[in-house]
């Protein structure tokens, strides 16, 4: 096992233990809410997908993505990165307000989604109880520029740290917008359809983690979309609560979720490798300096 290829990040980075905590999944939903409000993204999407029919399964697809690139090996990560970026590049839609014909991995796109994503990832995590530094936010963004390598963009073109990423938010926000595509994906999250059988337990459970995510958004995007949040301290007791009840599942049952990336990382490399938040805790004076992580 100590010659085991480790991947692109490996147990000694934030990836490594954040993308272990399950309040991911709701931050997963969140990052839709945010991609959908850029009209060309989300125009990408609606027209290349049948996005009412498989929500689940693109929200699963990047989940393992993410799931490949976090725990994978090299040649994983790389094999799903090349693969992503051939459906990119014979992907094609038509700009909502010009008609003009775009490519789905305009580098603008791609860099706006992978922003969503990350920013969402960090937002959660944070605002329900994942005790993490400044620097170590940080970090975590910049390690990311792994990422953004390997779906097509310049690392050095994606933010590398959170005032990085707010700048990029700020620079972006005018082109923003709740379009007819967003508003699709909004009504299918929160209404997605389903077998009568199953209608409970959407109202019980799905509707409660999509709210979540949907409250756990910036106030922009609130305005966006049309409907007030709670008070951000209220957010934050629900988010913080949500956390310490998933948290309280036990991990070896939690990885057990496809795509189970985690369990495979384990055989690979070890127990000893397990994600842990204590461990950046632990590891937070080797985890504060720039600079230390794999960027290959």
């Amino acid at each position: 096992m100590a010659d085991a290829d480790p991947g692109y990040f490996g147990p000694e980075s934030v990836t490594w233990q954040l993308h272990g905590d399950p309040m991911m999944w709701i931050a997963g939903i969140r990052a839709l809410y945010l991609q959908a409000l850029h009209p060309r993204a989300v125009r990408g999407v609606m027209q290349n997908s049948d996005f009412r029919k498989d929500a689940w399964g693109r929200l699963m697809r990047t989940a393992d993505f993410v799931g490949t690139v976090t725990y994978g090996t090299k040649e994983a990560a790389e094999q799903a990165g090349a693969r992503v970026r051939r459906i990119h590049a014979r992907l094609t839609a038509d700009d909502p307000a010009t008609g003009e014909r775009f490519g789905v991995d305009e580098p603008e796109l791609l860099r706006w989604v992978h922003c969503a994503e990350m920013d969402s990832y960090l937002t959660v995590a944070r605002r329900s109880g994942f005790r993490l530094s400044d620097a170590q936010a940080d970090r975590y963004i910049a390690e990311h520029r792994v990422d953004a390598r390997l779906v097509g963009l310049d690392p050095a073109g994606v933010p590398g740290s959170v005032a990085e990423l707010a700048a990029y938010f700020d620079s972006v926000r005018p082109q923003l917008a709740l379009t007819a595509d967003a508003r699709a994906v909004d009504d299918f999250l929160r209404r997605p359809p389903t077998h009568a059988l199953l209608i409970p337990a959407r109202e019980l459970l799905w509707r409660r983690v999509v709210r979540l995510a949907y409250v756990s958004l910036p106030p922009y995007a609130h305005e966006l979309y049309g409907r007030p949040a709670p008070a951000a301290r209220t957010v934050d007791r629900q988010l913080a609560f949500t956390g310490r009840a998933l948290r309280c599942v036990p991990a070896r049952l939690r990885w057990q979720l496809p795509p189970g990336h985690i369990l495979k990382a384990l055989a690979r490399l070890g127990p000893g490798t397990r994600p842990e938040p204590y461990k950046l805790r632990r590891q937070a004076a080797i985890l504060d300096e720039p600079g230390r992580a794999h960027f290959q």
